[in-house]
């Protein structure tokens, strides 16, 4: 056997971070509200004590920035004084309205279908057939992990758990079959009364056990459980937050490449996100349609411009067809240009808040439209998976 091994990280909503993340898409879920052509490029920090938001904002809405801010820490479990940041905490706020030279590149358009791309950049989408969302199984099983952690501490279940946390999933390979989870590294804020033996063995049986398919989980499994001992102080008490650190936890786990552009606190012409979304739909399309078992898109554009830069598939040989078939089909399925992208996934709308922890892929049941499948799109890629098949 040749065996090779991957390794993926998530992050509680609790994460410095992700505080971040969630406090700039409910800002621009909230503005969307009001006004659905609000542009927004909404950063926040977060420290002991304090958050500071800051970034650029051009909008009809008339929103509460603090209120939302506190909201969000509120809804997340910063509460107790104990934890050093609350949703008391001294807010303050940089919001000025966007520079008109970077307005220029999607308002001098005749019309919506000629607008272009509010940045120039390249952005990937990504799909496989490992798991039922057609994700990475690594990053898939390690939100898996974040999102029970969160759960056993909403529910009361491990009532000692405090918000932050992490989880990384190793898993392993035989040649390109998955075998297996090798490692599992969980890392859970928690009260300082509390031993580390109950901590391990509850996070163990009461997650781990739970989270992660059984048969994935062997004998051979390197399991730690906060292994330096003591996790009490987290949060942005003990460490800074800021928004757009955590791109490789939000998409594919390491597992695909990324363009670098962060999304939360974007509106959606911001291709940084828009674009990212589409080449998921895509890219997800390519494989439930069976026309390759993984497929990697990239994107780019140029700021004002329509219609993308390039086009580039990968399925890695896993391919029914030739990556330059599949490629024409795509350009002919799909249109990329971003008024249309905004249009055919429908965003110009508050959806942006629950994408904002765990992921902004993989979740088919909530209201991501880029994840939802298209039956007439399927049929067609798989009439084009038939005649190369012929």
């Amino acid at each position: 056997m040749s065996i090779r091994y991957f390794t993926s990280e998530s992050v509680t909503e609790g994460h410095p971070d992700k505080v971040c993340d969630q406090i700039a898409d409910a800002v621009l879920d909230a503005l969307l509200a009001q006004d659905p052509m609000s542009r927004c490029a909404c950063e926040v920090t977060v420290e002991s004590g304090a958050m500071h938001m800051m970034g650029e904002i051009t909008s009809r809405a008339s929103v509460d920035y603090e209120a939302v801010a506190r909201g969000v820490i509120r809804k997340i479990g910063y509460t107790n004084d104990e934890y050093g940041f609350t949703d008391r905490s001294r807010f303050t706020s940089g919001i000025h309205t966007q520079s008109a030279d970077i307005a220029m590149g999607v308002d001098s358009a005749a019309d919506e279908d000629t607008t272009g791309a509010g940045d120039q950049g390249m952005m990937f989408g990504y799909a496989c057939d490992e798991t039922p969302e057609l994700m990475p199984a690594a990053i898939c099983w390690a939100h898996a992990l974040t999102r029970g952690l969160t759960a056993l501490r909403r529910s009361g279940e491990l009532p000692y758990l405090r918000p932050d946390g992490k989880a990384q999933v190793t898993v392993a390979y035989d040649g390109q079959t998955l075998v297996g989870i090798a490692a599992v590294v969980v890392s859970a804020q928690h009260d300082p009364d509390v031993s580390i033996e109950t901590i391990r063995r509850d996070i163990e049986e009461r997650l781990i056990r739970r989270a992660l398919p059984a048969d994935m989980l062997t004998d051979s499994t390197k399991i730690y459980i906060n292994p330096t001992g003591r996790f009490v102080l987290g949060g942005p008490a003990a460490d800074t937050g800021l928004t757009g650190r955590k791109i490789i936890a939000d998409t594919y786990g390491g597992y695909a490449r990324h363009g670098g552009g962060a999304f939360s606190g974007k509106d959606p012409t911001k291709v940084d996100r828009s674009a990212a979304y589409m080449a998921r739909w895509m890219a997800k399309h390519v494989v439930a349609a069976g026309l390759a078992k993984t497929c990697e898109i990239q994107l780019s554009y140029a700021i004002g411009v329509a219609q993308p830069l390039s086009v580039h598939v990968e399925t890695f040989g896993t391919g029914k067809v030739s990556d330059g078939a599949i490629e024409a089909w795509l350009r002919d399925a799909f249109d990329m240009r971003p008024a249309a992208i905004i249009r055919t996934l429908d965003l110009r709308r508050p959806i942006y808040s629950g994408t904002a922890a765990y992921g902004h892929f993989g979740e088919a049941d909530g209201d991501r439209p880029w994840e939802k499948l298209n039956d007439e799109i399927l049929e067609s890629a798989r009439r084009l998976c038939r005649c190369g098949a012929a």
